[in-house]
């Protein structure tokens, strides 16, 4: 769901997710939990890099 060579770091999807389901990797990428990820999309909006990609 995350290209983990396409994310910068920057945070923005993190900030946007309304159900906290996007956290950060040991790398500084962001990774999102399947079980609280509720599809709404908001995350792949944001993404300034195009990196998440939720029909992956």
């Amino acid at each position: 769901m995350v290209d983990k060579e396409k994310c910068i770091g920057c945070g923005t999807c993190v900030a946007i997710c309304p159900v906290g389901a996007i956290s950060f990797d040991s790398d500084g990428k962001a990774q999102i939990d399947k079980g609280k990820c509720i599809h709404c999309g908001a995350c792949q909006a944001s993404c300034p890099v195009s990196a998440i990609d939720l029909d992956k």
